[in-house]
């Protein structure tokens, strides 16, 4: 995860904050309030009700107990209306919460820098929404439905209570500081205690992700036990987590209630002194009433721990709704570039100790291709990655149509560039639509079929089951690596954009494959200024201009044929046999 050091919230601010999100749901709260007040009225009143039953039967008057009966069925009746108004309009908010929660952090993802994604574990981000979205459900639900409910019985009974002998009601209430000191430490150990249950809820998600991703590799290279002690090892660290939070809340309610259960018989001690005078009904109605708060009080504290852990994933679902997103603050935009880059005096570092790109300074002319060549780790990628702005450059400048590429709207930017990456991309959907993909998404069937035909994949396209709209699965795993990188080229010509980048985009092709792609390309690359980084042979000989590129810098510039006469570093990598590899 990010190591970034943060500034300490408190929960209080934190849980307002996610309150904040009730705003719109308001009303709904309110009607959830009500049922909750009813339910809540109907406790004291069956004290109540029990002190009359006792007077009555000391009295003369015993017709008196014959609407008794009635009272006991408009008090449930009262109570089960409160109770379903309380619970479904307060499963209203907070599924609403929830589902506007989940949604914001998902929205807040696209909007994220892909640096974000680069320097925080994957599992992670999942876990938040998934797990620490629903570790939220319980804080918005029944920890306030519980809050409510036995908030407003614990004080519907201490009213009945002061009303019948304020006295005694003070005396009992002096176990208060204790129970707020136990809750006040209880709360900060269910806090850390929730953060290392969602980390852990983090590695296993991560685990778990790159074995189903990974699966082939892992049984290539047997790698199953290896895999099974990570996931066991996580496994084991959320358990040990979870099992000291319940330990925690196994020895934190007895002790609480052995408190209480000492108050109450010190309470029914001096009741016998202090209510001598009063009738056998007030006594019993009094001690009803007082034995009937240890439930509340006791799952108010149960409350306080799903509250707790609440907390701790609403602090981490903000975190991420606190990130700074990416920087769209250019105003310039166009609907097509002509294609002129210029990269002056560019430098570039993931780490500040060492520089990907020093000093780069190149310029390339609309229309033009350009291959860049040269051993891992010299800023080959980093070069093409600057230019749709996934990241920012530290100093110098990079013009396209000679505008500096951070006054240009991100969407005005990338609408000009085409990517086509050795890590071809595919979503569990149709071909048609994993062709016209995002804002393509409006292309005719006739402009999707063109631009199949034309990266030569209308061929194994038409053989699928259902053609076009056949689902590919995720990552198009029913297609061979041709197959998907050839869908890829053919939502790159579909964009028809004035930039096309090729990083590797023909690596994952067989020689039949590619020659059929090398025409297409022939005929892409046509008016369009195109960047190409490449082993291939056939990908290369044929660029106007070959940058080799090392530790961040052009080492040579020129045609294959003059690198090549020059005999200087290009001629070493071709030499080298298995650097270029041939068509």
């Amino acid at each position: 995860m990010t190591k970034k050091t943060k500034k300490k919230v408190s929960s209080i601010r934190i849980y307002r904050r996610l309150l904040g999100y009730v705003k719109p749901y308001l009303w709904a709260f309110f009607i959830s309030v009500i049922g909750f007040l009813l339910y809540s009225a109907t406790q004291p009143l069956f004290a109540a009700v029990i002190k009359h039953i006792i007077d009555t039967l000391q009295s003369d008057h015993r017709e008196d107990m014959l609407y008794l009966p009635l009272f006991f069925v408009g008090l449930f009746f009262i109570r089960g209306v409160g109770t379903y108004l309380g619970n479904y309009f307060l499963a209203k908010v907070s599924n609403n919460v929830v589902h506007d929660l989940r949604c914001a952090v998902f929205d807040q993802y696209t909007l994220l820098p892909t640096e974000y994604f680069d320097k925080n574990n994957h599992g992670y981000l999942i876990s938040r929404i998934t797990h620490n979205v629903g570790e939220v459900t319980t804080a918005v639900t029944d920890a306030v439905r519980t809050f409510v409910r036995e908030g407003l019985t614990v004080m519907g009974l201490l009213a009945y209570l002061f009303y019948s002998e304020w006295r005694l009601t003070l005396i009992f209430l002096t176990i208060t500081p204790v129970i707020a000191i136990m809750v006040g430490y209880v709360s900060k150990r269910l806090r850390r205690l929730g953060k290392n249950i969602q980390d852990s809820v983090g590695d296993m998600t991560h685990v778990a992700s790159e074995f189903i991703h990974g699966n082939r590799i892992v049984r290539s290279y047997g790698g199953q036990a290896y895999e099974k002690k990570r996931f066991h090892q996580s496994s084991w660290r959320n358990r040990s987590q979870s099992l000291k939070l319940s330990a925690t809340m196994a020895i934190h309610n007895p002790l609480m209630q052995f408190f209480i259960s000492l108050a109450l018989a010190g309470l029914m001690y001096l009741a016998l002194f202090i209510m001598e005078d009063n009738s056998a009904g007030s006594f019993v109605g009094y001690l009803t009433a007082a034995f009937m708060l240890p439930k509340p009080i006791r799952q108010l504290s149960d409350a306080n721990s799903l509250i707790q852990k609440g907390i701790v994933a609403a602090e981490s679902i903000f975190e991420v709704l606190d990130e700074e997103i990416e920087k769209d603050t250019g105003d310039y935009e166009v609907d097509r570039v002509d294609g002129e880059i210029e990269y002056k005096n560019v430098f570039f570092f993931y780490d500040k100790d060492k520089n990907i790109l020093d000093n780069l300074s190149f310029k390339i002319k609309p229309g033009q291709t350009v291959a860049l060549v040269g051993q891992s780790g010299g800023g080959k990628s980093s070069i093409i990655n600057l230019l749709p702005r996934f990241y920012d450059y530290e100093k110098g400048q990079i013009l396209l149509d000679g505008v500096e590429i951070a006054d240009y709207t991100l969407a005005s930017l990338r609408k000009q560039i085409a990517l086509v990456s050795q890590n071809v991309t595919l979503f569990n959907d149709t071909v048609a639509n994993n062709i016209a993909y995002g804002e393509l998404n409006g292309a005719t069937r006739e402009a999707i079929i063109q631009a199949a035909k034309d990266a030569h994949a209308l061929e194994f396209i038409e053989k699928l089951p259902e053609g076009f709209d056949t689902n590919i699965g995720e990552q198009g795993i029913s297609l061979s690596g041709g197959q998907r990188q050839r869908l890829a080229l053919a939502r790159a010509i579909l964009k028809n954009a004035s930039v096309l980048i090729l990083d590797e985009a023909t690596s994952a092709l067989d020689v039949q494959s590619e020659k059929y792609i090398q025409a297409a390309l022939d005929k892409v690359m046509k008016g369009r200024t195109t960047i190409v980084i490449a082993h291939r042979l056939a990908t290369i000989v044929k660029a106007d201009v070959i940058f080799v590129i090392k530790s961040g810098k052009i080492a040579e510039k020129g045609t294959h044929q003059g690198l090549l006469q020059a005999k200087g570093l290009y001629w070493s990598l071709q030499k080298d046999s298995g650097f270029f590899k041939k068509a």
